[in-house]
């Protein structure tokens, strides 16, 4: 069963699930930016793709899995920190800390600040979105932060501020191939991941 994703750590709950449901099942795992993912399922390169952006569809099926705001996440002690909202011009002269480019919070930050003219001041990118949180909290910058991340709790002390714009938001989107014969465990994944709860990071069936 052969997975892609921009990102793992949205799914680390619903690969848990279906690992124990079906531990036999070996599940190989491939980061992969957006751009590339219609390829890869046309070419049969992997079986599932789950992009946080939206990608070529052509050919592909789809289900939409969580649509949430994203915000900006500043250390405790940052002027912006005690704000209800942010606008994109606010934060122009902010330092960010990001992903790479591939990475969906780079392609989100460099979208919102060219539909306003802007160039965001990136002073830390790298390979590992799951530092972003540490890097903020040590008060290097600030950085784009899902909602989801904020109520699964990092381990960092941030303050989370909306952002002023409609386009500030991601959408999580499962797609295969349209005509692609899934095998049983791809089959078994992608019932897995449509049927968890992303609104509240646990299986549906598990739902108070």
């Amino acid at each position: 069963m052969r997975l892609a994703s921009e990102t793992f750590l949205t799914l680390t709950g619903p690969l848990a699930a279906y690992k124990r449901a079906h531990p036999s099942i070996e599940i190989e795992l491939h980061w992969s930016p957006a751009e590339d993912m219609a390829r890869r399922l046309r070419a049969q390169d992997v079986d599932l793709c789950v992009a946080s952006q939206p990608i070529d569809a052509g050919g592909l099926e789809q289900v939409q899995l969580l649509d949430e705001a994203v915000g900006v996440a500043t250390p405790l002690d940052h002027p912006l920190a005690g704000r209800a909202s942010v606008s994109i011009d606010e934060l122009a002269d902010q330092p960010f800390i990001t992903a790479r480019k591939g990475y969906w919070q780079r392609r989100l930050l460099d979208r919102l600040f060219a539909a306003r003219g802007l160039t965001p001041k990136t002073v830390c990118e790298g390979d590992e979105p799951s530092a972003i949180a540490d890097l903020i909290g040590a008060g290097l910058g600030i950085g784009l932060v899902p909602a989801f991340a904020r109520r699964t709790a990092t381990r960092a002390p941030l303050a989370w501020i909306a952002v002023d714009s409609p386009d500030c938001r991601r959408t999580i989107t499962l797609y295969w191939g349209a005509d692609s014969h899934l095998s049983t465990a791809a089959r078994l994944m992608r019932t897995t991941i449509i049927g968890w709860n992303w609104s509240t990071a646990e299986p549906r069936e598990n739902r108070g």
